[in-house]
């Protein structure tokens, strides 16, 4: 017998009452990689043979399919193809995967479409395809300028293969994100600024800048290496913040950094709590009605994932509930909070069917603590609030 979603009911409270959808972003997961690094605690998995393109590409569209009467008729803003590592697709699977979703969705007719990519030659040479195909956006795993830092993060490429990589990625698309890690094992702040510097030489418009955490489950959890101490990583961050600001690069979001009109509409979309729908092996969801917030999650394992996707039962999806009313006020602020700007305080209202006294207690006691900007109009922490975010969330648990 198929396996049914798990769906946890909801507890007691009042009823989520939504007068109208907020935006609808769409997040694909391509599971797979050529080797698992010792930080990533994604749901990634090693490559042992090729990848099962037209398998995945079934089970994709039936994913997809069985969650259009969730969606029908709304909307979708932004595509965004993560991973693993979604540019080992081939150029004719990651077209027909383009052309599914303009035939099943109502794509905006300049809908962001990003596509996660690693430094490799023989990927680069993919770009150009990929464009062809509607890719209008590009997100480049570089980490690090340093071989010797690669290395110790278990990355395939070379700092040779990652330059190369950004100037092929830039003659395909017209906007390009350069992802880099830094307080890595044994680096110095010199190390840390001539890596920042060789991204901003290249002039893209968008950099995600992330301090490396040791996550449970990864093998630098299990074995872990010498880092920067905590004065080193803030002089980093000290550093990354001046040297950005300097460049033309504003920090909107806790470790987004973006040139004006570059900034990232879907992850955007994410933090101001809007909508998505995840489909693929592991894909995480959340999804408003007008009486309730779902969030969804695919199972894991791709094998698993795409045998049951094909069955449309519904066994895909390994579980499926609705979130509680004394759940959306963190659970908005989780997000709303990492944008330097903040957001409205009426979206809180539109975006979770709550009156914000539901959370004013919360307010009261971070606005008193110098966490939280007083102003009546916004939700927004102050500079302290935001080197002390853990701290100011914490406030919205109850």
């Amino acid at each position: 017998m198929a396996q049914k979603p798990r769906v946890v009911p909801a507890g007691p409270g009042r009823l989520t009452i939504l007068s109208s959808l907020p935006p609808l972003s769409l997040y694909v997961h391509v599971p797979w990689c050529v080797r698992k690094c010792p930080y990533c605690d994604f749901n990634s998995h090693e490559l042992k043979t090729e990848i099962p393109e037209d398998r995945y590409l079934a089970a994709l569209g039936a994913d997809l399919e069985q969650a259009l009467p969730l969606i029908w008729g709304r909307q979708v803003i932004s595509v965004f193809i993560g991973g693993g590592t979604p540019s080992l697709l081939s150029a004719r699977a990651l077209d027909a995967m383009l052309a599914m979703f303009r035939a099943y969705l109502n794509l905006l007719p300049d809908a962001e479409i990003t596509l996660e990519a690693n430094p490799g030659t023989l990927e680069a040479g993919r770009y150009a395809d990929y464009a062809a195909s509607g890719v209008n956006r590009i997100s480049l795993g570089i980490q690090s300028f340093d071989d010797r830092a690669l290395q110790s993060l278990g990355r395939i490429h070379d700092a040779r293969q990652a330059r190369a990589a950004i100037e092929s990625a830039q003659r395909a698309v017209p906007r390009v994100n350069l992802d880099l890690m830094y307080a890595l094992p044994g680096q110095s702040v010199q190390a840390c600024a001539d890596d920042l510097r060789q991204a901003m030489d290249f002039g893209t418009g968008h950099l995600s800048l992330y301090h490396l955490t040791l996550e449970p489950n990864t093998v630098f959890a299990k074995y872990p290496p010498v880092v920067p101490d905590d004065d080193t990583s803030a002089a980093m961050q000290d550093l990354i913040s001046e040297a950005t600001a300097a460049g033309g690069w504003e920090r909107y979001e806790v470790s987004a950094y973006a040139r004006p009109g570059e900034r990232c509409r879907h992850n955007l979309n994410y933090w101001q709590f809007g909508d998505y729908l995840g489909i693929g092996p592991g894909a995480h969801g959340k999804l408003s009605f007008h009486d309730k917030i779902v969030r969804q999650a695919r199972l894991k394992n791709p094998a698993t994932w795409m045998d049951k996707a094909v069955r449309r039962d519904g066994g895909h999806i390994a579980e499926e509930r609705r979130v509680e009313w004394k759940e959306l006020g963190f659970e908005f602020m989780l997000n709303a909070l990492r944008l330097k700007e903040g957001v409205p305080r009426s979206s809180f209202i539109e975006r979770t069917g709550m009156s914000i006294l539901a959370v004013a207690p919360a307010i009261e006691r971070a606005v008193a603590r110098g966490l939280l900007d007083p102003d009546p109009a916004i939700l927004r922490a102050t500079p302290r609030g935001w080197d002390f975010l853990n701290d100011l969330l914490a406030e919205f648990l109850d």
